[in-house]
């Protein structure tokens, strides 16, 4: 998530819809792609995992959940997305198996620190910051995009006096929409009212039910939402700021290769646009992970 990026749920806006993708509610659900065959183990990858994990079997992953298409929960209440296909297709290269526990996004970083978890799959936004307390592995690139409805008129580059949707603790409530407010305000205008939220279905409903006049959010989240929407959602200019998403581990964890590793096995058997292709994000994929690839 560039502060985090969302199965729009669905719960929300999406039942209002008439659809569902995460929630029982609604009147049609939409189903989870599936990704074909699983991955395999590869020895040669496998032997490079930190003892500890390795005798364990399992790869203890930190997720906060909805952000759809990347991480959300399927009518009968799996965790399932583009981000969750690809980290169980890395964890089956691995020889282990991924164990999905739910976190406050805020909290899922301190508890890598704290080796609660192994590694984090929230759609991490890789920044300069974020690398000062853990290590990044890169897996896809995103932007920002603004949902507006229909008709608005909405412009992200110039929405003094709006009131702009967004989830908490992302890159778009922490450093996009205060710096557009602020542009505003050093030009005389009135700020931005960011309206913030603890999840991205809240958000996004906000903006459904007229409580906010926009919302911004990771470009496949935003791209999701509208598509979700029936009409109810459209987009508001285009996308800005494209940056890496990546998995974060613990500072200097040599399972950074090792989840680098699995990923360039999987780009190169193909596995990974599979994967992609089938949650249609392919657009957002990249050519080689890095560790600790932030640009800004």
């Amino acid at each position: 998530m560039w502060g985090a990026a969302t199965v729009i749920a669905v719960a929300g806006a999406l039942a209002l819809s008439g659809c569902s993708a995460g929630s029982d509610s609604g009147s049609t659900e939409t189903a989870s792609p599936t990704s074909g065959a699983a991955a395999e183990k590869v020895d040669e990858i496998a032997n490079t995992v930190p003892e500890n994990i390795k005798s364990s079997g399992k790869l203890i992953v930190g997720v906060n959940i909805p952000y759809a298409p990347n991480e959300f929960k399927d009518p009968s209440g799996k965790i399932v997305g583009f981000d969750v296909d690809l980290m169980n297709a890395v964890a089956a290269t691995l020889g282990l198996e991924a164990e999905y526990r739910e976190a406050d996004f805020a909290k899922i970083i301190p508890s890598i620190q704290g080796d609660t978890f192994n590694v984090g799959m929230s759609s991490f936004t890789d920044t300069k910051e974020r690398e000062e307390t853990v290590d990044f592995v890169t897996y896809f690139s995103a932007g920002i995009l603004w949902a507006q409805r229909p008709g608005e008129a909405i412009d992200p580059n110039n929405a003094c006096g709006k009131k702009v949707a967004v989830q908490a603790t992302t890159t778009e409530e922490t450093e996009e929409l205060p710096a557009k407010s602020k542009a505003c305000t050093d030009a005389g205008k009135p700020p931005i009212e960011i309206v913030s939220f603890d999840g991205q279905d809240a958000a996004t409903n906000a903006v459904v039910l007229g409580q906010a006049d926009a919302m911004s959010a990771d470009s496949p989240v935003t791209a999701y939402a509208i598509k979700q929407s029936n009409g109810k959602l459209e987009a508001a200019g285009e996308i800005a700021d494209a940056a890496p998403y990546g998995w974060p581990v613990k500072k200097g964890s040599p399972l950074a290769q090792s989840l680098k590793a699995a990923l360039e096995h999987l780009i190169e058997t193909g596995k990974y646009k599979e994967i992609a292709t089938n949650w249609g994000v392919e657009a957002g994929m990249i050519d080689k992970p890095v560790i600790n690839g932030a640009i800004n």
